[in-house]
């Protein structure tokens, strides 16, 4: 049983990360002074130039590990581990780092002190962040190796048999390393003994207090189905009553955002069914800000790979170098989309309604190689400096794809509450080209809900790793 854990958990958490911090700071002074200022020139000394000892470093220790150990709270560092992705634990780790070496640098710089050396700050930033990582992964995989083994585990009664139900039990055997382990399910519709991923109906709702006087439990989950609500406040008085810790998972959380806003209207609580952090004006500013000096520098960055592109599609084949498309973009209006030109020059009323397939004749030589790296996509940097679209967004599509999906697909159109991006959570994850759209809808959904610049960030982060090579381009 973990009731009460999480908070020790914590704090020995904390402890290590200032372990790490001192031991990061001290093994980088040495690493700087005694190690690679005699074998690397780059970090030899001047003539005249010397530095302070090693207690003079250390008494910094004073004021970095404290403030180190408050900007790691602030970047979810101590939330529980049990469902974090790790991907999002280590950008959280490099944010926090860099956030705490700018501040450290720049009051260096307003004190004027500086024969604190620059090439150990840089160091000690790259250590840290090593260190930080590779504590976390190991904990992580420790953790992970003994819920798997039976131990540590989050025991949990489900009351309720709804749709909720069965999609909160797909999650939890999907994730094993989570740690959860489900008992069985409490339902007045389900016959005692029916099992859904071998967790059992074990009984009634009548029968929810009787459970948790014998059972020792750390989580209630109710999944009733919505033509039992009137049920609710009766189950939750009994789960109050008990102590354990209670969650509720909607039967209408299909419509539900991931993360609902309310409001207060003099005690009355009000959820918003959609939550859409773009809708707020000095949000959108910043990421138009953003969108302004990321394109203008990626465009300086790409000009010759642009320049190599457009020279070789033009000797390679009949046609203009730059194809455009028309779109669909925020609030529903149609915009020209560039891309390099990856096939034959076709007819309008054909290339509008065709999606391309596998060994399509219609791609070029150059074609093949520009879709499956998506450099065809760079001069969409051009539709982000226009505003038609963003550097992160959900895809834009075609009208009459459009047309098809918003009959087809529940929610598509909410997508375009935003301006479209040149690349998206949905793509970073995989889905993209010839992919689910109900999976992309639910990734854009899910950006669209919960945007920061932060999640911009990552997502422009993780583009160059898991973005550019695109598995499902033909």
């Amino acid at each position: 049983m973990i009731k009460d854990n999480q908070k020790t958990f914590n704090r020995l958490h904390v402890l290590m990360d200032a372990c790490i911090i001192v031991i990061s700071y001290l093994l980088t002074y040495y690493l700087r002074f005694y190690v690679l200022l005699k074998y690397i020139p780059f970090f030899r000394l001047a003539a005249d130039e010397k530095f302070y000892p090693v207690g003079k470093y250390a008494e910094s220790l004073l004021v970095i590990v404290p403030v180190y150990l408050f900007i790691y709270y602030f970047s979810h560092l101590y939330t529980p581990k049990r469902s974090k992705r790790r991907v999002s634990e280590a950008f959280n780790i490099i944010i926090a780092n860099t956030i705490g070496i700018a501040l450290q640098t720049s009051f260096l710089y307003i004190i004027e002190e500086f024969n604190i050396s620059r090439k150990f700050l840089g160091l000690f930033y790259l250590m840290n962040i090593s260190l930080t990582l590779l504590s976390r992964l190991i904990i992580m995989q420790v953790l992970r190796y003994v819920r798997r083994k039976g131990y540590n585990l989050k025991h949990v009664l489900m009351v309720g048999y709804g749709q909720s139900a069965e999609a909160y039990i797909d999650r939890i055997f999907n994730n094993p390393q989570w740690g959860y382990y489900i008992h069985g399910i409490l339902d007045d519709t389900i016959e005692v003994g029916t099992m859904y991923k071998k967790v059992p109906v074990i009984g009634s709702i009548d029968h929810l207090e009787a459970f948790l006087a014998k059972m020792n439990l750390d989580e209630i989950v109710i999944t009733i189905s919505i033509k039992e609500y009137q049920k609710l406040e009766k189950i939750v008085a009994i789960c109050e009553k008990s102590g354990v810790h209670t969650k509720f998972v909607p039967d209408y959380y299909s419509f539900m955002p991931t993360t609902p806003y309310t409001e207060d209207i003099f005690g009355l609580p009000v959820i918003n069914i959609r939550n859409v952090p773009l809708s707020n004006f000095s949000n959108r500013f910043i990421k138009r800000l953003v969108d302004l000096i990321g394109a203008t520098v990626a465009l300086i960055i790409f000009a010759i790979p642009m320049l190599l592109v457009a020279l070789i599609i033009k000797l390679t084949s009949p046609g203009p170098v730059i194809f455009s498309q028309i779109r669909i973009g925020r609030h529903n209006k149609e915009f020209k989309m560039y891309k390099f030109r990856s096939m034959e020059v076709q007819p309008d009323n054909e290339e509008r309604k065709a999606w391309t397939t596998p060994k399509d004749p219609r791609v070029t030589g150059i074609g093949k190689f520009i879709r499956k790296t998506s450099l065809d996509e760079l001069p969409q940097l051009f539709n982000v400096l226009k505003g038609d679209m963003s550097l992160v967004g959900p895809r834009p599509e075609r009208p009459f794809f459009v047309e098809k999906f918003k009959e087809e697909i529940p929610r598509y159109m909410i997508k375009h509450q935003v301006a479209p991006g040149l690349t998206g959570w949905a793509q970073i994850n995989g889905y993209r080209g010839d992919t689910s759209i109900k999976k992309r809808i639910e990734h854009d959904l899910y950006y669209i809900e919960n945007w920061s610049l932060g999640l911009d960030f990552k997502i422009i982060f993780l583009t160059f790793f898991k973005g550019f090579i695109n598995k499902n381009a033909y």
